[in-house]
């Protein structure tokens, strides 16, 4: 099968060595996104809220790059560092996959790699041929 990548030119990705998104078949999987643009400068610093868009935004670009879509997904993962952040990160996440409903786990962090951020977001999506 053949194996396809995403990258974003976000520095890290070439400094760790991973790909955004790698799809193999009908399988994809997303690195955890954070809320950063191409450069990495970090996101609505303190929005659980927008910080979760955005990181939904940066996965459905991976997706659509992939030949796939939110309808794909059959698994997300929310990081917070904060638990009492999954209200606003579940607004997000209900407002791209309230008609999809895919599972969903919380992941509770000590910490992220940035102070500025409050949450990340990865996926599985996988579609049947």
């Amino acid at each position: 099968m053949e194996r396809r990548i995403v990258t974003t030119g976000r520095p890290w990705e070439a400094q760790c060595g991973y790909a955004r998104a790698v799809r193999i078949g009908n399988l994809v999987e997303t690195s955890l996104c954070s809320p950063a643009d191409d450069t990495g400068k970090i996101l609505f610093p303190g929005d659980v809220y927008r910080q979760s868009r955005a990181c939904l935004d940066i996965v459905g670009n991976c997706l659509r790059e992939l030949g796939m879509g939110f309808e794909d997904v059959i698994k997300t993962r929310i990081y917070v560092a904060d638990p009492t952040h999954w209200v606003e990160s579940g607004r997000a996440h209900g407002e791209v996959f309230g008609a999809i409903r895919p599972a969903l786990g919380w992941v509770y962090m000590s910490a992220f790699f940035h102070p500025d951020i409050t949450v990340e977001v990865e996926c599985t999506a996988y579609r049947p041929e």
